[in-house]
Formats: C-alpha cells, structure tokens, sequence
C-alpha cells in the first residue's frame, strides 16, 4: 500500500511539473524591458512575436549588420590595402587599427561584427565606397532594395546622427537576408577569432561582445549596439531543430533576457516540417521524342501551429527543352505557400542526361538552344 501511494503521489507531481513547465513553455513573452522588440522565423518571416516593431529608432552598432554584408559583397576580401587614416580616427569601440596599417577586408569583418570596431566599419566604407560618404549611399540603396522602407542610414558604424534610424521589423529583415550569407554566417558565430593585420602585420585575437553565443544554447549570432542615443540594443539568432529563429530589441534594459523569453516563445511555437517533394511530371527534349523526370532535394520548412494546413505547393517547369541536358540540370523549381505568400522555394533537377545533336533541330530551336531558353 505504502508503494502505491509513493507510486500515485510521483504521478500526480510528475503531472503537476509538466503542467508547469508546458505552461513556462507556452507563454507568451512578458515583461520584455526593450521598447522595440520583434521575433521572426528566418526563413519564411513569419512574425511570432513583435512590440512597437515599427516604430523608427536609433540603432547603434547593429547598423554594421548592413556595413558587414555590403562589405562581403563587394568580394576581394583577402587582399590587403592601407587603411585610410582619417577613416580610423573615430570615436567609441575599436579593433585597434592605427594609420599606416595593412589589413584585408575578411580581416576587417572579424573587427567590424565581433569587437564592434568602429575603426574597422569606417575603413570597410571606404575601401567599398570610395569614402564614407559614398558608403552611405550604397547602403540606402541597398535598404531600398530589401523593401526596408523605415530605414535610413548616416553612419556605416551605427555612431548616434540625425537621420539615422531603424525599425525592429526591418532589422529583423535585415538580419533574415544578412544570414542567408555562407561568410557572414560564420563570422557572427565565431566568440573569437585570429586575425592579422598592422604595419607590419601581426596575429592578434578579437573578442565577441555578443553574450548571446555561450548564454543561449542553439545562438548562432548576431550583432550587439549601444550609443547614448539609442541605449542598449541586441540582434540574436538561434537554430534549433531545423528551425531558425531571430530576435531583435532595441532600446532596452535587459537585452539579454529579453531574448532568452523571446526566443524560448519562439522554439516553443514553431517546428520544422519535411516537404513533400515528389514529382511526376516530365519534360519533353525537343527533337529526341524523350522526356526527363526531375527531382528536388530533401528540404524543410518551419511553420507555427497552423499554418501546415494552409501551405500550397505549386510545380514551374518547362515543356519543352531545346538541347541536350545534364543529369543534375536545373530545369524548373516548386513553390510553397502560405496565404500567397512564397515561404519556400525548391529547385527542380533533371535525373537524367539526354544529348541532342544540332541535326536534330530546327534553326529555331538551335537558337533556343543556344541562349539556353525553356518553353
């Protein structure tokens, strides 16, 4: 009898932890302390959770999320140059660059999203843009391109000016695309890193200022920012499970924290799904009187509860190809959506091989064939 009471009373408090804990889990953020705050999937951008996302707002260094990712762009990043010695007198953080000194722009990343160097954010502008002020530019445009319409930048290092300003939302947005970069990826996950660079050059480490990377388990990044102006401010990304998640807080008292319950919501909240992928539809080789099958590679999506069931699949490929293909061959590509919007995009490969000999086509086609165009 004793047992069996000791055995109901460890259900019944087994029951009681998981209620609790299912309760913890499942509860939506609160007490967040930053004025502007927003979480997002990465990959579909579906907001989880969002407060005063769209209200402009100084963003201190996390503007060197679109410095870094202009940078990488640009290519060329392992030559070395002369950092400009007007662009390295700048007030605040610092990876330490004095004039005369020889560094890459790879080198200058590590100091620009780890250290939150100041010096290296300017240097990077003007060997990208020509100068600061040309710098400038090209990050506006490039805002404009990514639709980020309450966005401006003045500074390529996030120092506080009139006019420069954010939203959580399109930081946010920024972030998604920043991420999608196989370089940027995987400087912001680094907690340190050696780099070479002075006059002559020397290895040296740079720190992260990003707590986020040992204090959450699953972050892979981002970027941290704090100017008087625009008070503490904190860009994270964590992955979990096929399912990648960002955060953003501007302005707030207790950014470390603030993520933590912002993206334990989110892990709680979203999950990553298998797509189905199989194809039965061909397409005709014109000429041969054959047919290629195709294929897309395994994939996933990350979805809240909810959306699986609205998720619409739709297949684009050519009907006819004009010239030989090759087994591995983009022919087309499938689409999933939610509510209209694409969330994932799946290309379609061709699985095998078919070799078409010009004889076997029409002067048409073989222009067709030449500039590569599907019908």
């Amino acid at each position: 009898m004793k047992k069996r009471l000791i055995a109901a009373a460890s259900l019944m408090l087994a029951a009681m932890v998981s209620q609790i804990t299912a309760a913890y889990v499942w509860a939506r953020p609160a007490d967040i302390s930053a004025v502007s705050a927003i979480l997002i999937e990465a990959d579909t951008g579906a907001v989880i959770y969002e407060k005063n996302a769209d209200a402009q707002r100084a963003m201190a260094s996390t503007t060197k999320i679109m410095t870094a990712i202009l940078t990488i762009e640009a290519g060329d990043l392992d030559s070395e140059f002369t950092v400009d010695s007007y662009a390295i007198m700048v007030e605040g953080t610092s990876m330490g660059l004095r004039e005369g000194d020889r560094v890459s722009r790879r080198d200058l990343l590590y100091g620009i999203l780890l250290p939150s160097g100041n010096d290296a954010a300017n240097a990077a502008a003007v060997s990208v843009g020509g100068s600061i002020g040309g710098f400038v530019e090209l990050m506006n445009e490039k805002a404009q391109q990514l639709s980020l319409s309450s966005t401006h930048f003045v500074t390529p290092s996030g120092l506080d000016a009139d006019g420069h300003y954010t939203t959580a939302r399109d930081l946010a947005a920024l972030t998604a695309y920043a991420m999608e970069n196989e370089t940027f990826r995987e400087i912001v996950c680094c907690s340190s890193a050696e780099v070479e660079y002075g006059n002559p050059p020397y290895m040296r480490t740079l720190y992260n200022s990003n707590k986020m990377l040992t204090r959450y388990e699953g972050a892979i990044g981002v970027k941290t920012g704090f100017t008087d102006n625009a008070r503490r401010c904190l860009v994270s990304a964590a992955e979990r499970d096929g399912v990648t998640l960002i955060a953003v807080t501007l302005n707030a008292g207790d950014d470390w924290n603030d993520h933590t319950k912002m993206l334990d919501y989110g892990f709680s909240q979203v999950h990553s799904y298998p797509l189905e992928l199989s194809c039965g539809e061909r397409v005709a080789v014109a000429g041969t009187g054959q047919s290629v099958a195709v294929y897309a590679e395994q994939d996933t999506v990350s979805l809240m509860a909810g959306q699986r069931e609205r998720l619409i699949r739709k297949v684009y490929l050519p009907r006819f190809i004009y010239g030989s293909v090759r087994r591995g061959e983009q022919l087309g590509r499938m689409e999933f959506s939610i509510d209209g919007r694409v969330v994932k995009t799946c290309p379609l490969y061709a699985e095998s091989s078919v070799t078409v000999a010009d004889e076997q086509l029409s002067l048409w086609q073989r222009i067709l064939a030449a500039v590569g165009i599907y019908i």
